[in-house]
């Protein structure tokens, strides 16, 4: 589904499809869908023209909506934390962009976070609008990350992903596990957990797997070199804490702590160090590594 308004200061447009139900007009479905935006802000951006349907006509606040139409509108933040912390731009061409994303800087726009997002820096850096992540990294984890900027080719990089085909390597410094023998395949289903921000794991048919060895020690540490079989949400997180070696400045895993808002001392010890693949589209070996130690 292509946009009617174009990708704006690096901000792609947002929309919303109107669910069943009856409001007087536009603006009094927007006061109800969107509690926490003030109807000033509403009013301002309709003003601007910068509220529009699927075709592209600007809306007022006294038209008319019903259920299943679409409008388009900028996402704005008052008050957004600069994140002090730059992504380096590893490799381009003409389909794929490489980053060595910081610790602390979201992939994409999201609650607090939007201009201060690694996608829109991107897009604002190298005026790439069809730029899109091909693969998930945390905000807490830095390291090697693949953006597609050309619709034609994203889908064979995608599929890779999805089958499995792109070897990724990360490292991590936990607590030293002397009990085991490296290296070796840590197995295990995972679940959504109680919180939505979490996984667990659980019994049953095995969906995450991960191989773990050591790429050097430091005394009551490792860094471990971890090597994800499966994609699963804070897989490398949770596999760790579940061998009681939670991984250093880990505030999710094996306990969730209290926010630490704009606290940047201690980021999570965990690095997507590099991606290996050969390339769908000419068939060479492909090696992308992170400028970055831990």
């Amino acid at each position: 589904m292509s946009s009617p308004l174009p990708v704006r200061d690096g901000i792609a447009p947002s929309y919303c499809w109107l669910p069943e139900g009856r409001w007087n007009n536009l603006l009094s479905f927007l006061l109800l869908q969107f509690p926490d935006v003030a109807e000033s802000v509403w009013r301002s951006r309709l003003a601007r023209n910068e509220v529009v349907d699927a075709h592209g006509i600007a809306l007022s606040a006294h038209s008319e909506v019903r259920r299943g139409m679409c409008i388009y509108y900028y996402r704005e933040l008052e008050h957004e934390t600069v994140i002090p912390f730059e992504e380096i731009i590893l490799f381009q061409d003409e389909h794929l962009l490489v980053v060595d994303k910081p610790h602390f800087l979201p992939v994409t726009p999201g609650g607090r976070f939007l201009q201060e997002t690694l996608l829109v820096r991107l897009r604002k850096k190298t005026g790439l609008q069809h730029l899109v992540p091909i693969h998930r990294l945390d905000r807490e984890t830095a390291g090697v990350m693949l953006f597609s900027h050309n619709p034609t080719s994203r889908g064979l990089y995608q599929a890779m992903f999805q089958r499995h085909a792109m070897r990724k390597i990360y490292h991590a410094i936990a607590p030293a596990l002397t009990h085991l023998d490296f290296p070796f395949y840590y197995r295990s289903r995972m679940v959504d957990g109680d919180r939505f921000f979490v996984m667990q794991e659980a019994p049953g048919e095995v969906n995450s797997e991960t191989l773990i060895d050591i790429y050097e020690k430091r005394g009551r540490y490792n860094v471990y070199q971890l090597s994800p079989r499966t994609g699963k949400k804070h897989q490398l997180r949770l596999h760790l804490a579940s061998l009681g070696a939670p991984i250093v400045n880990d505030s999710f895993y094996p306990d969730a702590l209290p926010c630490k808002g704009d606290d940047f001392s201690a980021p999570l010890q965990l690095l997507a160090k590099s991606i290996s693949f050969t390339d769908p589209l000419t068939q060479q070996a492909r090696f992308f590594e992170s400028l970055k130690t831990l």
